[in-house]
């Protein structure tokens, strides 16, 4: 079912299906038709395997600042390593970009606070949320893949298509 035509040509289909797997990655469930949701499990689960084969590569780097007085100042800085530059570079390529929003009655100033120095937060969030979680699953259970489940829902009321909820386990 990961190639399906959808009803679309290609360009269109594959646009709507980053689209869903950035949604369902951003917000942790996406309501859908079935077969749409079966190919986004597929997309989903490859983004999510990538981010756990590569979330642990960081380097760490040591880098002369020069603060407000002008005083050079070393500090330690942790960078993406190759592995995981490259996982980044891919899911960039890949996934449709989410800004972050400001909570209901959250100031202006804890906003950036909280959103200061995050250029990509849907990355962020996979590499730094999901990833450890189902890493951890994954030592826990043995098993790899089965992020992602399928509730079927029934038939859309206007043309009887068939309906489904895609979430993260």
């Amino acid at each position: 079912m990961a190639n399906a035509k959808l009803g679309r040509p290609s360009k269109e289909k594959n646009s709507m299906l980053r689209g869903l797997v950035s949604d369902l990655l951003w917000f942790g469930k996406v309501e859908t038709t079935l077969a749409k949701a079966k190919s986004v499990r597929s997309q989903a689960e490859k983004i999510i395997t990538l981010a756990i084969n590569s979330y642990e590569d960081i380097v760490k780097v040591s880098k002369e600042i020069k603060d407000e007085k002008g005083v050079k100042v070393k500090k330690t800085v942790s960078n993406d390593g190759p592995k995981k530059l490259q996982a980044r570079r891919k899911m960039m390529a890949y996934l449709m970009d989410r800004q972050e929003q400001r909570k209901p009655k959250e100031s202006v100033e804890a906003f950036e606070a909280r959103t200061n120095g995050i250029n990509h937060p849907l990355l962020e969030k996979i590499f730094n949320v999901y990833a450890p979680k189902y890493a951890a699953r994954i030592k826990e259970v043995g098993q790899g893949g089965g992020y992602t489940r399928i509730i079927k829902m029934g038939q859309r009321r206007g043309d009887s298509a068939e309906m489904a909820i895609v979430e993260l386990i």
